[in-house]
């Protein structure tokens, strides 16, 4: 386990790769690596160039880079929380994304401002964890997980309420974008930068990180301002969890287990650690998605139903394993 990192990141490099060559060949209609080449030469007279390059690639884009956000987002709330249960939602991001959003789509809104109204719920959402929690001169993970369960569980409140509520022909549209769907991505740029972002931003802390993960007593120690650490990883780690939730609703289990599977490939330094689980979160939410699209084709289910019969085993057996090692 120890030499795991020297072929790690190359090993999920060519994952990523084959994952995503897998979901553009894959759907209810198959198309072969020599068509695959063509489009990619430039050959304009394939007729499978509107499908590969128009449908099924801004679609497995968009599912990388949303699954790479949701494990980069879980890797950070671990360490600022130390709570190995800890995922992008815990915090309630992504309740209030999805009430402004289910809003939008009772009101009849759809395209950006769907895309528009779930952001300014999701920041709306971070801003009020972040000023109760820093209400008092307390700033612990504690405090802040508290914090932001009580606001997830006022915010599935609100949800159910909406739920309630709504035109039963507005009611699928909105169970598949809690859900988690990639129907709704449109462009998957924006994910792109902010991922870029996101690692750019994250790549020096990364040592950071390894200290602030033993306690705030040994962090302080060794001259690292954990609060001001602390508050930069709440605001980077919300910031990404609301681009995912903004590109495609609610998916969950990606950035709780990813983080774990790679700890426990020997992944622990962040260094390592960051980079690994954002190509094994793209990797993992591409082949969600490539089922999501042809296990009951033409019809398509939403992802997150994959990655949570995915996520449940997975976890289940990590931690068994972990319970062996200890």
């Amino acid at each position: 386990m120890a030499s795991a990192p020297r072929f790690l990141l190359p090993a999920l490099g060519l994952l990523s790769v084959l994952s995503l060559l897998l979901g553009l060949s894959t759907g209810s209609v198959h198309v072969s690596p020599a068509e695959l080449l063509a489009v990619f030469g430039g050959d304009k007279t394939s007729l499978s160039q509107s499908l590969i390059l128009d449908l099924r690639l801004p679609r497995i884009l968009s599912a990388f880079f949303t699954g790479a956000l949701l494990a980069l987002a879980g890797t950070l709330m671990q360490v600022l929380v130390r709570n190995p249960l800890a995922d992008p939602y815990i915090l309630g991001i992504s309740g209030g994304a999805a009430t402004a959003a289910l809003l939008a789509m009772l009101a009849g809104l759809g395209g950006l401002w769907l895309s528009g109204s779930a952001f300014v719920g999701a920041l709306l959402s971070m801003l009020l964890v972040f000023g109760l929690a820093r209400s008092g001169s307390n700033w612990t993970p504690t405090r802040l997980l508290l914090t932001g369960v009580v606001m997830a569980s006022g915010w599935g409140a609100l949800i159910s309420f909406i739920l309630s509520i709504s035109p039963n022909t507005s009611l699928r549209g909105m169970l598949f974008w809690l859900m988690g769907d990639l129907g709704y991505s449109h462009s998957p740029w924006l994910a792109a930068i902010s991922l870029l972002a996101g690692l750019l931003l994250c790549w020096p802390l990364a040592r950071d990180l390894n200290v602030l993960n033993r306690g705030d007593l040994v962090a302080c120690a060794l001259g690292i301002d954990s609060a001001r650490l602390q508050i930069l990883l709440f605001m980077l780690a919300s910031f990404l969890t609301a681009i995912a939730v903004v590109q495609a609703g609610s998916i969950g289990f990606v950035g709780l287990v990813i983080p774990h599977l790679m700890r426990l490939l020997g992944a622990t330094d962040h260094r390592v650690l960051l980079p690994s689980a954002a190509l094994a979160g793209g990797s993992l939410l591409v082949l969600a998605d490539t089922l999501a699209r042809t296990l009951l084709a033409p019809q398509q289910l939403p992802v997150g139903i994959i990655t949570a019969l995915l996520g449940i085993p997975v976890f289940l057996y990590l931690l068994q394993r972990r319970a062996r090692l200890t």
